[in-house]
C-alpha cells in the first residue's frame, strides 16, 4: 500500500512538472528549505522518499524542457565550461560501472550525485527572461530566511531533548544532537539545524543565501522590502552563530571582504556609495546581536577559541587526495563508493558489498580521488576551476549593477568553496549549479535589457519626429 501511494505521488509530480516546468523548478527550491522539516517532523517514515522529492520535480522539468519541447531552448554553445562538463560526465559515466562498486545500481546513484543538477544551468536563461523576474525569485526565496531563522532561535533556546531539535535518523547512521561546550566542559546551547536535516545542510544553505543577500542589499527596493532584507540579514547572522559552523561564518567574512574589496578596486571613486547600503543593516545587526543574542555570539566564540584544528582541517582537505590516489592510481573505487546513500541502497536492496576502501574518509576532495581516481579528480576540479574563471569573466564584462554584483558574489562563493562539499552535499549542490547558471543567464539578461532600452529610445524618437508640435519637428521647419 505504501509503495502504491509513493508511485501515485511520483506520477502526480511528473504530470505537474510537465504542465508547468518553470513552476516545478521554483517549487524544487522551496522544497530544499522545508525538506528536512518534512523528514524530521511530518513524515519521518517516508524520509528516504522525501530526500528525492525535489529531484522528482526537477526530473519532470528536465524531461519537459529537453525532451517534450514546445518552446525555444537556450543553445548550448561552444564554451570552456560546457566542454569540461561533458568531459567530466563521460568519466563519471565510466566510473558508474566500475566493478569495484559491486553493483551498477550504486554507480547510477553516484552518477546522480555528480551530474543531476547540471542540466539546470542551461534552463536558467529561459526560466528568468528578465532581470525583474530573477530579482523577484531571489527576493521571495530569501524571504524564507525569516521563518526558518525564527525557528532556529527557538531551537537554540530549547533543550537538546526537545523534539524541535531532532535530526533525521536512518539505519545507516544514528546522529546525536550536537551542542556547544561551555568553558567548564559542560553542554551548552544546541547547535541548531533550522528546518534542515542536519547542521551541515543548514550551514550550506546559510552561506548560499549570504552570497545572494549582498546584491539584494544594494538593489533599490521599496521600504517594506528593505526592512525585510535587514531582518533576513539579522536572522542570518544569529543563526550562523547558533549553528556553530566556523566554515560558514569565516567563508561569509571572506566573501564580504572580497565583495567590498573588488568593488572598491574596480570603482575607487564610489566607495561611499558602495558602503551606504550596508550602513543601516550593519548597525541594526550588530546592536541586535550583542543585546538580544549575546549567548549565541559567546557560544560561537568559545567554540572557535577552543578549536585548535581549524588550520589542520583546511590543509588536510587539500593533502588527502595525494595520499588517497595511491590506493587505486588512475582508476577509482567508482562513483558513489563513499556516499552514505550508497550504503543505504545496499542495505535496502541487499546489494553486494563491493570492494572495501582501506582508509577512512570525510573531506570531499579525498572522496573524489577515491571514487574517480587521479584522472577523474583532475577533470572534476578542472571543471570547478573553469567555472570560477568563467564567473569572474562574466563579472568583468557586465555593466548593469545588480547583475554584475550577482556574478561577483557567485565567483567568490565558488572560489572560497573550492575544497568544500558539493557532490556529497545535495543542499549546496542545487545552489552551486544555480549560481553556475549565471555564466549563461546574466549576459543574456543584460543583452535583453539593452535591447529593451534601445527599442524604447527608438520609439520615443519616432514619436517625437511625427508630433507636429514637438520641438524636433519645429526645428526641422524653422
Amino acid at each position: 500500500m505504501k509503495l502504491l501511494i509513493a508511485l501515485l505521488a511520483v506520477v502526480a509530480i511528473f504530470l505537474f512538472s510537465f504542465s508547468n516546468w518553470r513552476r516545478a523548478v521554483k517549487i524544487a527550491f522551496f522544497l530544499i528549505v522545508i525538506e528536512g522539516a518534512l523528514r524530521k517532523w511530518v513524515l519521518p517514515q517516508a524520509s528516504e522518499l522525501i530526500y528525492f522529492l525535489k529531484d522528482f520535480f526537477l526530473l519532470g522539468a528536465y524531461l519537459k524542457y529537453y525532451v517534450a519541447g514546445g518552446e525555444r531552448k537556450f543553445p548550448i554553445k561552444n564554451h570552456l565550461v560546457n566542454a569540461m562538463i561533458f568531459m567530466a560526465a563521460g568519466w563519471c559515466l565510466l566510473q558508474a560501472f566500475n566493478p569495484s562498486l559491486g553493483s551498477p545500481i550504486i554507480g547510477l546513484f553516484g552518477l546522480k550525485t555528480y551530474l543531476f543538477y547540471i542540466p539546470f544551468i542551461w534552463m536558467m536563461p529561459v526560466l528568468f527572461p528578465t532581470e525583474e523576474e530573477l530579482y523577484k525569485f531571489l527576493r521571495s526565496h530569501l524571504f524564507l530566511l525569516i521563518p526558518v531563522g525564527i525557528l532556529g532561535v527557538v531551537q537554540f533556546f530549547s533543550p537538546a531533548s526537545s523534539p524541535i531539535n531532532s535530526y533525521v535518523q536512518s539505519e545507516v547512521a544514528k546522529v546525536e544532537v550536537a551542542t556547544f561546550i561551555n568553558s567548564d566542559l559542560t553542554a551548552g546551547g544546541v547547535r541548531i539545524t533550522g528546518t534542515f536535516s542536519y547542521i551541515n545542510n543548514y550551514a550550506a544553505y546559510l552561506l548560499a543565501c549570504f552570497s545572494l543577500l549582498l546584491p539584494i542589499l544594494s538593489f533599490k527596493q521599496s521600504r517594506w522590502w528593505q526592512w525585510a532584507t535587514i531582518a533576513e540579514l539579522l536572522l542570518w547572522t544569529v543563526n550562523s552563530f547558533m549553528t556553530g559552523s566556523r566554515s560558514t561564518v569565516f567563508s561569509a567574512v571572506i566573501i564580504l571582504g572580497g565583495y567590498l574589496g573588488i568593488r572598491t578596486l574596480t570603482n575607487p571613486y564610489a566607495v561611499f556609495r558602495l558602503l551606504k547600503p550596508f550602513l543601516i543593516p550593519s548597525v541594526v545587526v550588530s546592536m541586535a546581536s550583542l543585546i538580544w543574542f549575546r549567548p549565541a555570539v559567546d557560544a560561537f566564540l568559545n567554540r572557535t577559541s577552543a578549536g585548535r584544528d581549524i588550520s589542520d582541517r583546511v590543509f588536510g582537505t587539500l593533502s588527502e587526495p595525494f595520499n588517497y590516489i595511491n590506493f587505486k592510481g588512475i582508476d577509482g573505487f567508482g562513483a558513489g563508493a563513499t556516499h552514505l546513500g550508497g550504503a543505504a541502497l545496499r542495505l535496502a536492496l541487499n546489494l553486494p558489498p563491493g570492494e572495501v576502501i582501506p582508509v577512512g574518509y570525510e573531506a570531499e576532495m579525498g572522496r573524489i580521488a577515491l571514487e574517480l581516481g587521479v584522472i577523474g579528480f583532475i577533470i572534476w576540479y578542472a571543471l570547478r576551476v573553469s567555472i570560477i574563471i568563467a564567473l569572474f569573466m562574466v563579472f568583468w564584462k557586465l555593466k548593469r549593477p545588480f547583475l554584475r554584483q550577482l556574478a561577483l558574489t557567485a565567483f567568490l562563493l565558488h572560489a572560497i568553496w573550492i575544497n568544500g562539499q558539493l557532490v556529497f552535499h545535495h543542499t549546496f549542490a542545487t545552489y552551486y549549479w544555480f549560481s553556475t547558471g549565471f555564466i549563461f543567464l546574466l549576459p543574456r539578461l543584460e543583452q535583453v535589457m539593452n535591447w529593451q532600452e534601445q527599442l524604447q529610445w527608438l520609439n520615443q524618437n519616432a514619436q517625437a519626429a511625427y508630433l507636429p508640435d514637438s520641438p524636433d519637428r519645429q526645428s526641422e521647419f524653422s
